[in-house]
């Protein structure tokens, strides 16, 4: 049987997986909500293509579309990478643990070398 919450991670995960995603969720980040064509504008490649990306996002629940006329403009919706957060702060543990034995052993490697 399929996780429901884990469906969810695996298309977030995804969805940040591409550069061209990760930059136009951060511009939505700054901006607030943008048109498709003011995020697509300093996107190197075509406006169909970055309507797929968008595609991606909107179905990972990364972003939201509102359409007002025949402008369509997105806005960010972090709940998605909120629930990605927590499952990372899962493991966080673990790395705390091995960078923390990693800075204890390079002190005394330190010390020993004075």
């Amino acid at each position: 049987m399929v996780n429901p919450d884990r469906v969810s991670l695996d298309r977030t995960f995804s969805a940040l997986a591409d550069p061209t995603r990760r930059a136009l969720l951060a511009r939505l980040g700054e901006a607030g909500a943008l048109s498709v064509s003011e995020l697509a504008r300093p996107i190197p490649m075509s406006l169909p293509a970055v309507m797929k990306h968008l595609d991606v996002l909107s179905d990972a629940g990364l972003i939201t579309r509102r359409k007002t006329g025949r402008t369509v403009s997105c806005r960010l919706s972090a709940g998605p990478m909120e629930e990605a957060m927590e499952w990372l702060a899962h493991y966080q543990r673990f790395w705390s643990g091995s960078l923390d034995r990693l800075a204890a052993l390079l002190e005394q490697e330190e010390a020993e070398q004075r």
